[in-house]
């Protein structure tokens, strides 16, 4: 088959969605498509080279908001039908907020949108379904209690990135989740992969009800679900 498989900006179930798209990949043509947040998001978790091999060629291209420009067009061939699924995994509360309101702004809003005019289902895995907490998993982050303030930061000093500022955090948008600050660190200052309690907002679970009410779209609460339900599609 061909595929549209899209990331948004979400940390919870991102490492379990880069698992499908590799499966998929396997047997499937996977185009690949990144919202401006997604791709920041990849590179905090250390996930994006691994989104990145598994493109190459045509149907099987990596399109970011940043290369796509605004006008989006490569979302043109969902809606001629020239894919047989859309993904959408993980889908943060505003690209679900958008979708519900017709707004299609963004590179995976516009391509939810051609999606639907091309008669293409759309599978979406929402992060915001249930009432209530989540845990979710932090990207790299300084905890500040345990450093000692070190003359010299050897972890800043062997990040490449330059992303970590010695003493005080680290600056995400520059973090590419390689780990070795965290590695480098002898006070154990620097956490990767820690586990923070998150409570869903009634607004967003609203809106993820909303779109099982519009057409050729399908949710599901785990992106392994998506594995199943391919089996018999």
């Amino acid at each position: 088959m061909r595929i549209g498989f899209a990331f948004t900006g979400a940390g919870h179930l991102l490492n379990e969605s880069v698992q499908v798209a590799e499966k998929l990949a396997k047997d499937h043509e996977l185009t690949i498509f990144l919202s401006g947040a997604g791709e920041d998001v990849l590179k905090m978790y250390g996930l994006y080279d691994r989104v990145v091999s598994l493109t190459g060629g045509k149907y099987r291209e990596l399109a970011t908001d940043r290369t796509q420009k605004f006008s989006y067009p490569i979302t043109g061939r969902l809606s001629l039908g020239k894919y047989d699924l859309l993904i959408v995994t993980p889908a943060t509360a505003n690209t679900v907020a958008k979708i519900v309101h017709g707004i299609s702004d963004t590179l995976v809003t516009n391509a939810v949108a051609q999606a639907g005019k091309g008669a293409v289902k759309t599978l979406i895995v929402p992060v915001d379904i249930h009432p209530g907490p989540i845990d979710t998993v932090l990207p790299s982050k300084m905890e500040v209690s345990k450093c000692e303030d070190c003359k010299e930061c050897v972890a800043s000093l062997i990040c490449e990135q330059k992303a970590i500022v010695p003493h005080k955090e680290i600056d995400l948008l520059k973090c590419i989740g390689c780990g070795l600050c965290k590695d480098a660190c002898p006070n154990g200052a620097i956490s990767e992969g820690k586990i923070i309690t998150m409570y869903m907002r009634d607004i967003d679970i609203e809106n993820t009800k909303k779109l099982t009410g519009i057409g050729d779209i399908e949710i599901f609460e785990n992106p392994n679900e998506l594995l199943d339900f391919l089996k018999d599609y």
